[in-house]
């Protein structure tokens, strides 16, 4: 796998994966999309609709640059919340790719978490570990085809887009995840076609259409209630 180190518009970086010639974040800005996708409509908002349930137990399709995990893991700690963290990336990268990467550097309230950033990613593939107080984290080196799932809270949906990717976001991968999740889990991510939402519809889940991310007008937010 080829990929080579780009910089958004927001300063943080991100990927291009040169066989597929796509990024694996907004050009727009890495950083700000994670926040704005995946924290901001996926983890405050099942806390705002769960606020008495613990652990919060959270499932990413697309570990990537491991950028969401780490925000996951300051989330859960800012927040006093422990957290169960599955992730699974069927191509991991090497150690000179991800130790390069500047996420830690993007806000300086919360730049003391950098070394959990290298932990996570080397962390032993397929094996759990409980990373700091708040922090258990798993990571699969597998698909979404392949993986087994345990039950969940919160889905990051990350994989690369339907145009590229489109095997990955096929009707009966998201009634594999629907049918793992808890009652009054949410599912969160970028992509907003409408194709997606039929299926995520059909498979049992309600559907919402979100403001998205800086640079992308809309994404879209799902619930098993």
């Amino acid at each position: 796998m080829s990929v080579k180190i780009i910089t958004t518009e927001d300063g943080s970086h991100s990927l291009y994966h040169e066989e597929l010639k796509e990024t694996y974040h907004s050009f727009h800005g890495a950083f700000k999309e994670s926040i704005h996708v995946f924290m901001l409509y996926g983890l405050d908002s099942w806390l705002a609709e769960n606020p008495g349930r613990r652990p919060i137990r959270v499932f990413e399709v697309g570990f990537g640059t491991g950028l969401n995990a780490w925000l996951s893991l300051v989330w859960a700690e800012q927040n006093q919340i422990p957290m169960l963290y599955h992730t699974i990336e069927p191509f991991p990268l090497e150690e000179e790719v991800y130790s390069k990467l500047n996420y830690t550097e993007m806000d300086g309230n919360i730049i003391h978490y950098k070394p959990q950033f290298q932990q996570i990613h080397r962390n032993p593939w397929n094996e759990g570990k409980v990373l700091t107080e708040y922090f258990n984290f798993k990571k699969d080196q597998t698909t979404l085809e392949e993986v087994q799932l345990y039950p969940m809270d919160v889905v990051f949906y990350d994989a690369f887009a339907p145009k590229k990717q489109p095997e990955m976001w096929e009707k009966h991968l998201f009634q594999k995840i629907y049918d793992q999740m808890r009652p009054g889990a949410v599912l969160t991510t970028y992509c907003a076609t409408g194709q997606l939402r039929r299926d995520l519809k059909e498979v049992g889940f309600e559907v919402e259409k979100l403001p998205g991310p800086p640079g992308k007008k809309e994404m879209t937010r799902a619930w098993k209630h």
